[in-house]
Protein backbone atom coordinates (compact mmCIF):
# COMPACT_ATOMS: atom_id res chain seq x y z
CA UNK A 1 0.00 0.00 0.00
CA UNK A 2 1.36 3.36 -0.96
CA UNK A 3 2.41 5.69 1.87
CA UNK A 4 0.34 8.81 2.14
CA UNK A 5 2.08 12.13 2.23
CA UNK A 6 0.67 14.52 4.83
CA UNK A 7 0.28 17.87 3.09
CA UNK A 8 -1.57 19.44 5.98
CA UNK A 9 1.63 20.36 7.82
CA UNK A 10 2.79 23.92 7.44
CA UNK A 11 5.78 24.00 5.23
CA UNK A 12 7.75 27.16 4.75
CA UNK A 13 10.23 27.05 1.97
CA UNK A 14 13.37 29.13 2.09
CA UNK A 15 12.76 32.09 -0.18
CA UNK A 16 15.05 32.36 -3.13
CA UNK A 17 16.67 35.67 -3.90
CA UNK A 18 16.05 36.94 -7.34
CA UNK A 19 18.77 38.13 -9.63
CA UNK A 20 17.53 41.68 -9.05
CA UNK A 21 18.12 41.33 -5.29
CA UNK A 22 21.63 40.14 -5.92
CA UNK A 23 22.30 43.17 -8.09
CA UNK A 24 20.88 45.68 -5.62
CA UNK A 25 22.52 44.25 -2.51
CA UNK A 26 25.68 46.32 -1.64
CA UNK A 27 28.83 44.29 -1.75
CA UNK A 28 31.68 44.59 0.74
CA UNK A 29 33.87 46.21 -1.91
CA UNK A 30 31.23 48.90 -2.48
CA UNK A 31 31.09 49.56 1.27
CA UNK A 32 34.85 49.96 1.40
CA UNK A 33 34.80 52.27 -1.61
CA UNK A 34 32.08 54.39 -0.01
CA UNK A 35 34.03 54.67 3.24
CA UNK A 36 37.15 55.74 1.38
CA UNK A 37 35.20 58.40 -0.52
CA UNK A 38 33.74 59.69 2.74
CA UNK A 39 37.18 59.93 4.32
CA UNK A 40 38.56 61.76 1.28
CA UNK A 41 35.57 64.09 1.27
CA UNK A 42 36.09 64.94 4.94
CA UNK A 43 39.82 65.43 4.35
CA UNK A 44 39.10 67.73 1.42
CA UNK A 45 36.69 69.81 3.49
CA UNK A 46 39.20 70.03 6.34
CA UNK A 47 41.98 71.21 4.02
CA UNK A 48 39.62 73.74 2.46
CA UNK A 49 38.70 75.17 5.87
CA UNK A 50 42.36 75.33 6.89
CA UNK A 51 43.25 77.11 3.65
CA UNK A 52 40.43 79.62 4.11
CA UNK A 53 41.58 80.26 7.69
CA UNK A 54 45.11 81.03 6.46
CA UNK A 55 43.71 83.53 3.96
CA UNK A 56 41.67 85.21 6.69
CA UNK A 57 44.73 85.40 8.95
CA UNK A 58 46.94 86.81 6.19
CA UNK A 59 44.42 89.50 5.23
CA UNK A 60 43.71 90.36 8.88
CA UNK A 61 47.38 90.72 9.80
CA UNK A 62 47.91 93.11 6.91
CA UNK A 63 46.08 95.68 9.04
CA UNK A 64 46.28 94.42 12.65
CA UNK A 65 49.50 94.71 14.71
CA UNK A 66 51.26 91.40 15.34
CA UNK A 67 51.57 91.39 19.10
CA UNK A 68 52.50 87.73 19.60
CA UNK A 69 54.08 85.04 17.43
CA UNK A 70 54.79 81.29 17.66
CA UNK A 71 58.47 82.14 18.18
CA UNK A 72 57.60 84.23 21.23
CA UNK A 73 55.45 81.39 22.56
CA UNK A 74 58.29 78.93 22.06
CA UNK A 75 60.78 81.12 23.90
CA UNK A 76 58.34 81.64 26.77
CA UNK A 77 57.70 77.92 27.15
CA UNK A 78 61.42 77.16 27.06
CA UNK A 79 62.05 79.75 29.78
CA UNK A 80 59.25 78.38 31.99
CA UNK A 81 60.55 74.83 31.65
CA UNK A 82 64.07 76.01 32.52
CA UNK A 83 62.85 78.01 35.52
CA UNK A 84 64.12 81.27 34.01
CA UNK A 85 62.39 84.66 33.66
CA UNK A 86 59.73 84.22 31.00
CA UNK A 87 58.54 87.76 30.37
CA UNK A 88 58.43 88.64 26.67
CA UNK A 89 59.82 92.11 25.93
CA UNK A 90 58.05 93.42 22.85
CA UNK A 91 56.35 96.65 21.87
CA UNK A 92 54.58 97.07 18.55
CA UNK A 93 55.67 100.29 16.84
CA UNK A 94 54.38 101.60 13.48
CA UNK A 95 56.89 101.81 10.64
CA UNK A 96 56.72 105.61 10.56
CA UNK A 97 57.87 105.78 14.20
CA UNK A 98 60.99 103.68 13.63
CA UNK A 99 64.06 105.49 12.36
CA UNK A 100 64.97 104.47 8.81
CA UNK A 101 68.42 103.44 10.04
CA UNK A 102 66.76 100.32 11.47
CA UNK A 103 65.14 99.34 8.18
CA UNK A 104 68.32 100.06 6.23
CA UNK A 105 70.49 98.11 8.67
CA UNK A 106 68.40 94.92 8.56
CA UNK A 107 68.22 95.06 4.75
CA UNK A 108 71.99 95.57 4.50
CA UNK A 109 72.55 92.70 6.91
CA UNK A 110 69.87 90.18 5.99
CA UNK A 111 68.51 90.79 2.49
CA UNK A 112 70.04 93.40 0.20
CA UNK A 113 67.75 92.56 -2.71
CA UNK A 114 64.61 92.78 -0.58
CA UNK A 115 62.91 95.48 -2.72
CA UNK A 116 63.47 93.52 -5.93
CA UNK A 117 62.49 89.90 -5.28
CA UNK A 118 59.12 88.19 -4.79
CA UNK A 119 60.05 86.58 -1.51
CA UNK A 120 63.00 84.44 -2.59
CA UNK A 121 66.60 85.23 -3.46
CA UNK A 122 67.31 82.30 -5.77
CA UNK A 123 70.90 83.37 -6.44
CA UNK A 124 71.78 83.29 -2.74
CA UNK A 125 69.85 80.05 -2.28
CA UNK A 126 71.81 78.34 -5.04
CA UNK A 127 75.08 79.66 -3.64
CA UNK A 128 74.17 78.34 -0.19
CA UNK A 129 73.35 74.92 -1.64
CA UNK A 130 76.72 74.77 -3.41
CA UNK A 131 78.59 75.79 -0.27
CA UNK A 132 76.77 73.22 1.82
CA UNK A 133 77.47 70.47 -0.75
CA UNK A 134 81.15 71.36 -0.68
CA UNK A 135 81.20 70.85 3.07
CA UNK A 136 81.62 74.49 3.91
CA UNK A 137 79.93 76.11 6.88
CA UNK A 138 76.17 75.62 6.56
CA UNK A 139 74.55 78.95 5.91
CA UNK A 140 70.97 79.69 5.02
CA UNK A 141 69.69 82.17 2.47
CA UNK A 142 66.33 83.16 3.94
CA UNK A 143 65.02 86.53 2.85
CA UNK A 144 63.29 88.98 5.16
CA UNK A 145 59.97 87.84 3.68
CA UNK A 146 60.74 84.19 4.49
CA UNK A 147 61.76 85.06 8.03
CA UNK A 148 58.52 86.98 8.58
CA UNK A 149 56.45 84.08 7.19
CA UNK A 150 58.22 81.65 9.51
CA UNK A 151 58.10 83.83 12.63
CA UNK A 152 54.48 84.95 12.29
CA UNK A 153 52.73 81.84 10.99
CA UNK A 154 54.94 78.81 11.65
CA UNK A 155 57.05 76.99 14.18
CA UNK A 156 60.83 76.89 14.49
CA UNK A 157 61.87 73.70 12.73
CA UNK A 158 63.83 72.47 9.72
CA UNK A 159 61.35 69.89 8.47
CA UNK A 160 60.26 69.69 4.83
CA UNK A 161 56.67 70.33 5.90
CA UNK A 162 57.59 73.60 7.56
CA UNK A 163 59.69 74.62 4.58
CA UNK A 164 56.82 73.89 2.22
CA UNK A 165 54.41 75.95 4.29
CA UNK A 166 57.01 78.72 4.48
CA UNK A 167 57.01 78.94 0.68
CA UNK A 168 53.22 79.27 0.65
CA UNK A 169 53.06 81.97 3.35
CA UNK A 170 56.00 83.86 1.82
CA UNK A 171 54.27 84.08 -1.55
CA UNK A 172 50.98 85.09 0.07
CA UNK A 173 52.38 87.93 2.19
CA UNK A 174 54.32 89.20 -0.81
CA UNK A 175 51.06 89.34 -2.77
CA UNK A 176 48.76 90.59 0.00
CA UNK A 177 50.94 92.64 2.35
CA UNK A 178 53.52 94.25 0.11
CA UNK A 179 57.11 95.19 0.95
CA UNK A 180 56.44 98.01 3.40
CA UNK A 181 54.13 95.93 5.58
CA UNK A 182 56.51 92.97 5.52
CA UNK A 183 59.36 95.20 6.65
CA UNK A 184 57.20 96.81 9.34
CA UNK A 185 56.29 93.40 10.77
CA UNK A 186 59.90 92.23 10.59
CA UNK A 187 61.10 95.26 12.55
CA UNK A 188 58.57 94.39 15.26
CA UNK A 189 58.79 90.61 15.55
CA UNK A 190 62.44 89.82 14.78
CA UNK A 191 64.24 88.36 17.79
CA UNK A 192 66.78 90.98 18.89
CA UNK A 193 67.96 89.55 22.21
CA UNK A 194 67.08 87.10 24.95
CA UNK A 195 63.30 87.31 25.41
CA UNK A 196 63.42 90.51 23.35
CA UNK A 197 61.63 91.10 20.06
CA UNK A 198 61.54 94.08 17.74
CA UNK A 199 63.67 97.15 17.19
CA UNK A 200 61.71 99.38 19.55
CA UNK A 201 62.15 97.10 22.55
CA UNK A 202 65.79 96.44 21.69
CA UNK A 203 66.54 100.17 21.61
CA UNK A 204 64.77 100.76 24.91
CA UNK A 205 66.43 97.84 26.69
CA UNK A 206 69.95 98.22 25.31
CA UNK A 207 70.23 101.94 24.47
CA UNK A 208 67.67 103.52 26.83
CA UNK A 209 65.88 105.40 24.07
CA UNK A 210 63.26 104.73 21.41
CA UNK A 211 63.82 103.38 17.92
CA UNK A 212 62.99 106.82 16.59
CA UNK A 213 66.26 108.12 18.02
CA UNK A 214 68.58 105.31 16.98
CA UNK A 215 71.86 106.08 15.24
CA UNK A 216 73.23 104.20 12.26
CA UNK A 217 75.84 102.50 14.46
CA UNK A 218 73.26 101.38 17.01
CA UNK A 219 70.95 100.04 14.31
CA UNK A 220 73.84 98.22 12.64
CA UNK A 221 74.84 96.62 15.95
CA UNK A 222 71.35 95.23 16.47
CA UNK A 223 71.34 93.93 12.90
CA UNK A 224 74.76 92.36 13.48
CA UNK A 225 73.27 90.18 16.23
CA UNK A 226 70.21 89.04 14.24
CA UNK A 227 71.65 85.74 12.98
CA UNK A 228 71.91 84.55 16.60
CA UNK A 229 70.37 87.11 18.98
CA UNK A 230 70.61 84.84 22.03
CA UNK A 231 74.26 83.97 21.49
CA UNK A 232 75.36 87.51 20.60
CA UNK A 233 74.79 90.58 22.78
CA UNK A 234 73.84 94.09 21.70
CA UNK A 235 74.62 95.50 25.15
CA UNK A 236 78.03 93.79 25.42
CA UNK A 237 79.21 93.26 21.84
CA UNK A 238 82.14 90.99 21.15
CA UNK A 239 84.98 91.85 18.82
CA UNK A 240 83.22 89.88 16.09
CA UNK A 241 79.99 91.87 16.53
CA UNK A 242 81.92 95.16 16.47
CA UNK A 243 83.60 94.16 13.20
CA UNK A 244 80.31 93.00 11.75
CA UNK A 245 78.69 96.28 12.83
CA UNK A 246 81.24 98.27 10.86
CA UNK A 247 80.79 96.00 7.85
CA UNK A 248 77.02 96.54 7.94
CA UNK A 249 77.50 100.30 8.15
CA UNK A 250 79.64 100.17 5.01
CA UNK A 251 76.93 98.14 3.31
CA UNK A 252 74.33 100.70 4.37
CA UNK A 253 76.35 103.45 2.75
CA UNK A 254 77.00 101.28 -0.29
CA UNK A 255 73.27 100.83 -0.84
CA UNK A 256 72.90 104.60 -0.97
CA UNK A 257 71.83 105.34 2.59
CA UNK A 258 68.23 106.03 3.53
CA UNK A 259 67.42 106.95 -0.07
CA UNK A 260 67.51 103.24 -0.82
CA UNK A 261 64.30 102.85 1.14
CA UNK A 262 62.39 104.95 -1.42
CA UNK A 263 62.19 101.74 -3.44
CA UNK A 264 60.01 100.32 -0.66
CA UNK A 265 58.01 103.37 0.36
Amino acid sequence: MAKRVDTSKNYQATPRSSKFDRVNRPSSSNKKGGSFRNVMRMLGKTLLYVWISTLVAIVLLKFVPVYFTPTMASRKIDALLAGEPSKIHSQWTPYKEIDRNCALAVIASEDQVFPDHMGFDFKSMWQAVNNNMKGKKIKGASTISQQVAKNVFLWQDRSYLRKGLEVYFTLMIELVWGKKRILEVYLNVAETGKMTFGMEEACRRFYQHSAQEVSSTEAARIAACLPSPIRFSVANPSGYINRRTQAIKRQMNGLGGKKYLYKIN
